[in-house]
């Protein structure tokens, strides 16, 4: 698998990299064998940018990676996120940006994940509470200390990333982009390109939608949280939604590509400083989510595709409300 560079500072990732949250929760049940041979099929095949999170679990994916990578550290592009702080029972607290917090946040991620070092910090959400210039000198702090080697922003709005990137180079932002959520390229994506910083696009398969494994709600596994958090699963959102990618179907399926493969191929045609990090919990989905890397589109294709389901055409928020209010604007 090819690399590519976030932010220019000398953190080279593979062009796919793989989401390792639903492993551990929210996508229904977990299999630790699976998801084990998940990651050993990930490294094996070039794919080795993983991403995971304190949060997931909570706590318990960062173990789940940590022993995935035992013995093959070298191979790794380890990232991990802090500040949307839970109780070890799931409780949410709320989210967290204080200096002090950034440091045992960090200290109890490298104890779980078993290394000495994290490659890419993300701050997961912003604290509004906090001054960015506040959290972001602490994760500097860790840099200088020698626990993080690259500093990354999630879900963050234009003037934060610039307030950010004056304390400390931001190698990489992390956000939503995928065909269903396209807000980004309004003012987000410009602002980082502006910077020069990296582009990890999460949920590049609009959390499983544009896979077309999914015909109706009730196809989502027990204990699946899509359809009571995210709108767009919604009943009455949800066959909307299908006719759209329906219409990316009937063109991957010239491709002799599943509509998974094209949204993420047409993700890597968006700009080389773009890297999306398609989640899967097994190994067959892995494999194929890969393949999109071999999928070469040119411009009549992207326009169809455009055509297909124009920015904007999706129903339904990519978050419900609260979650929205939550992010940084």
């Amino acid at each position: 698998m090819e690399k590519r560079s976030l932010g220019g500072r000398g953190l080279e990732v593979s062009e796919l990299g793989l989401g390792c949250m639903g492993m551990s929760e929210f996508y229904g049940t977990t299999d630790e064998s699976e998801a084990l041979a998940t990651i050993h099929r990930s490294l094996d095949l070039g794919c080795t940018f993983l991403d995971t999170a304190d949060m997931y679990g909570p706590f318990t994916n960062e173990k789940l990676v940590g022993k995935a990578i035992d013995g093959r550290r070298t191979e790794v592009v380890l990232a991990t996120k802090f500040g949307n702080e839970r109780k070890p029972d799931g409780t949410m607290i709320g989210v967290n940006g204080r200096p002090e917090y950034v440091h045992s946040a960090c200290d109890a991620s490298l104890e779980r994940l078993g290394v000495d070092h994290i490659d890419l910090y993300y701050q997961h959400r912003v604290d509004k509470n906090v001054p960015i210039e506040e959290t972001v000198g602490a994760m500097a702090e860790l840099v200088e200390q020698g626990k993080v080697r690259y500093l990354g922003l999630s879900e963050a709005g234009p003037q934060t990333i610039r307030r950010a990137h004056a304390i400390h180079p931001i190698s990489a932002l992390q956000s939503e982009y995928s065909l269903f959520s396209r807000d980004i390229e309004d003012s987000v994506l410009p602002t980082v390109r502006e910077l020069g910083i990296g582009f990890v696009a999460y949920s590049p398969l609009g959390r499983g939608f544009l896979s077309g494994r999914f015909r109706s709600p009730d196809d989502l596994p027990e204990g699946d949280v899509r359809g009571q958090r995210f709108p767009r699963f919604a009943q009455e959102n949800f066959d909307k939604n299908l006719e759209l990618v329906d219409r990316v179907k009937e063109i991957a399926a010239e491709k002799a590509a599943t509509p998974g493969q094209l949204a993420i191929a047409w993700l890597l045609h968006q700009g080389a400083d773009i890297v999306p990090i398609p989640g899967t919990k097994r190994v067959a989905y892995l494999e194929e989510n890969l393949g999109a890397a071999g999928i070469e589109l040119t411009g009549d294709d992207l326009a169809r595709i455009e055509e297909a389901m124009p920015k904007g055409s999706v129903y339904g928020a990519r978050y419900a409300e609260a979650q929205m209010a939550a992010i940084d604007s």
